[in-house]
């Protein structure tokens, strides 16, 4: 049975000047670069398992951003028609971009953060605490007193901490 063929891509100058440049900036994540180079070669007519050998990807990999370029080509054309050549950049970057990926949404604001950090930074003993230094586990405490939060562990208190590079005692 034989394997079905690839679409083929069709590239202009404009979008394969980018993906040219794209693949040649040495600043440009990992992650871009090979993603313009699959592009080049299915433009150049190399199939997906050629690709896949040449630069040593998953095969499913390439099937991906081949078919994602073909799907994007309205947005590429509309770019390049109507926007200067950073115009057709952006998007292309954008189509290089992950998709979000399913996960546990966020627990907490950015405004609980914030509070929290600022907890960290008062005296204890204008809250009443009778202890010269926050531990985490005061905080947590004294985060849930004043209903910034309904429940939160010592372990996401100290991670904030940690982010904003605070430390407390132990």
């Amino acid at each position: 049975m034989p394997t079905p063929k690839a679409s083929v891509i069709v590239l202009s100058t404009a979008q394969r000047e980018c993906l040219e440049q794209l693949a040649r900036q040495t600043t440009n994540p990992y992650r871009m670069v090979r993603r313009a180079q699959i592009i080049l070669a299915a433009a150049q007519g190399k199939t997906n398992s050629e690709i896949t050998q040449h630069l040593q990807l998953d095969r499913a990999q390439v099937r991906m951003w081949r078919q994602r370029w073909l799907n994007s080509q309205d947005r590429l054309v509309h770019a390049e028609a109507n926007e200067a050549e950073n115009g057709l950049r952006a998007v292309v970057l954008d189509l290089f971009r992950d998709e979000a990926r399913p996960g546990t949404p966020s627990q907490f604001s950015l405004e609980q953060v914030v509070q929290i950090v600022a907890l960290a930074c008062e005296d204890p003993q204008q809250s009443g605490r009778p202890i010269s230094e926050w531990s985490v586990r005061e905080l947590a405490d004294e985060a849930v007193r004043r209903g910034i939060v309904e429940s939160i562990s010592p372990r996401s208190v100290e991670r904030f901490l940690k982010r904003g590079q605070f430390t407390t005692a132990p």
